[in-house]
């Protein structure tokens, strides 16, 4: 399957700070409340009395929040402003909640906090969450994908349902280094266990699984890291979606900044750092994106602080020394700016007991236009599972518009944010997404499945109903 991408991706003059939205969406953060996590605090973490969890009041997006008292419709409506001002496209928004727990917050607070979100995006108050969501379906600013922050251990079955609730599609958990001995040390306050229990609970609703990783944490080592993080990507049981690398680091007000001298901690250096991350990028695998590198902590509150920017260092070297990078980010046409033929790539896996497609449209120098993921985890009699696959997936019991569907758990076009109905040569908008998805359907029927879902953003739902979905619970559904 070919087809010819006419001109240079980037022709035509571009007026706007083009990073933030290059990869086809805008990101709209919100800021959570100061709240402490229920387990109490991990060593390494500042926060929760005065500002969030794991944040300092010098966070960018914590300074803005705090400003406006944590208002959600507030920071909602700010946040486009400035993205307007800024010139980045607001029709379609990735909502993006930070700071504690959001899922261990009270009931009332959760569903009022969506909801208030969503009624900032549509310029109206609504009576419900569900009518929130409804007028967001054509509204001027939708929110097409949205984005949790969680834990391990908050992602039970019921709190999954609730997340869908709430329109989420992507949850990032925070698994920092995968070994129990080292999470009883640093008071983390779950187990691998719970990361590759949930890890599997999500994949199995269809969200997009986010790890955040920390090497460098007190007693380890870099040899434990690197076998670690080796693991995420080895072991069928993990095997992320996405990563955010963020080194360990000293900060005020945290308890580790109270305790390193005492047990002899020294977090990494700028060397070791850009060693370990260089090590990372060549590990990890062609359907995982490296999102972020280096939390954004402000010198000033940080012992020994490291140079935010290393990213870009780092890649530039592996570049220089021809050293060819498989992970998402790197080969994305926003980032490349190439043009040619491309054409449809699949890639298979296993991961959580299931089989996973990872469909990439690609030209011939491998630069990526278009990806979605397809999980296959229901019918254990399909030749393209694993004899020791389990045959009962717990979440069809709270979801069951899920059961026997093939799930389509992202489908992402790159390229510079275009408007809805704007037209362009860029890489969105050219069909590759309705491509994407006859590919999709082609797998899940030669599989044996009747139908196929997808974790739909509220925002992307008209774009389904065009294409033969329908609505079943809160995804969008088609027999195929």
């Amino acid at each position: 399957m070919e087809f010819k991408q006419k001109g240079n991706v980037y022709s035509g003059e571009v007026k706007r700070k083009p990073v933030r939205s290059k990869s086809g969406v805008t990101p709209l953060t919100v800021v959570l409340k100061p709240r402490k996590c229920d387990h109490g605090t991990c060593i390494y973490c500042p926060g929760g009395d005065f500002v969030p969890q794991s944040y300092t009041d010098k966070s960018p997006a914590v300074m803005r929040a705090m400003a406006l008292k944590y208002d959600p419709y507030n920071q909602v409506t700010a946040r486009l402003n400035a993205l307007k001002a800024m010139n980045h496209p607001t029709d379609k928004i990735e909502l993006i909640f930070l700071g504690g727990t959001f899922l261990q917050y009270p009931l009332d607070y959760q569903y009022e906090f969506v909801k208030k979100c969503y009624d900032a995006l549509n310029g109206c108050d609504s009576k419900n969450l569900e009518e929130a969501q409804k007028i967001n379906e054509t509204s001027e600013h939708r929110c097409v994908a949205f984005c949790i922050e969680n834990r391990p251990d908050n992602c039970s079955e019921e709190e999954i349902k609730r997340m869908r609730e709430f329109g989420a599609t992507r949850v990032e958990i925070g698994v920092q280094n995968p070994d129990d001995e080292i999470y009883k040390k640093i008071e983390r306050g779950h187990t691998v266990y719970d990361v590759v229990e949930a890890t599997e609970n999500l994949k199995n609703a269809g969200f997009k699984v986010g790890y955040h990783l920390m090497p460098g944490l007190p007693y380890s080592s870099y040899e434990n890291d690197i076998e670690k993080f080796r693991m995420v990507f080895e072991d069928s049981r993990f095997r992320p979606d996405q990563l955010k690398i963020y080194p360990c680091q000293i900060v005020e007000d945290s308890p580790l900044a109270m305790m390193h001298e005492k047990i002899g901690y020294k977090p990494m250096d700028e060397s070791t750092t850009k060693k370990i991350v260089t090590e990372i990028y060549e590990m990890v695998p062609e359907y995982c994106r490296i999102m972020r590198i280096m939390r954004e902590i402000p010198s000033e509150k940080v012992v020994n602080a490291v140079r935010l920017d290393i990213r870009k260092e780092v890649e530039d070297k592996l570049k220089k020394d021809g050293i060819k990078i498989s992970e998402i980010r790197m080969r994305e046409v926003g980032f490349n700016q190439k043009g040619g033929k491309i054409k449809l790539k699949v890639y298979e896996y296993s991961a959580s007991n299931g089989r996973e497609f990872f469909v990439q449209a690609v030209d011939e120098d491998d630069i990526l236009y278009g990806l979605l993921r397809l999980r296959l985890s229901e019918i254990s009699s399909l030749p393209t599972r694993p004899k020791e696959v389990k045959v009962e997936n717990n979440i069809t019991k709270v979801l069951p518009e899920l059961k026997d569907c093939a799930l389509i758990r992202e489908i992402h076009v790159y390229g510079q944010s275009l408007k809805l109905g704007e037209k362009g040569e860029e890489s969105q908008h050219i069909g590759l997404g309705k491509k994407l998805m006859a590919e999709a359907e082609k797998i899940a029927g030669e599989a044996g499945y009747k139908k196929i879902a997808v974790i739909s953003g509220i925002g992307v739902r008209e774009y389904y109903r065009k294409i033969g979905y329908e609505l079943e619970g809160s995804y969008m559904v088609k027999r195929v």
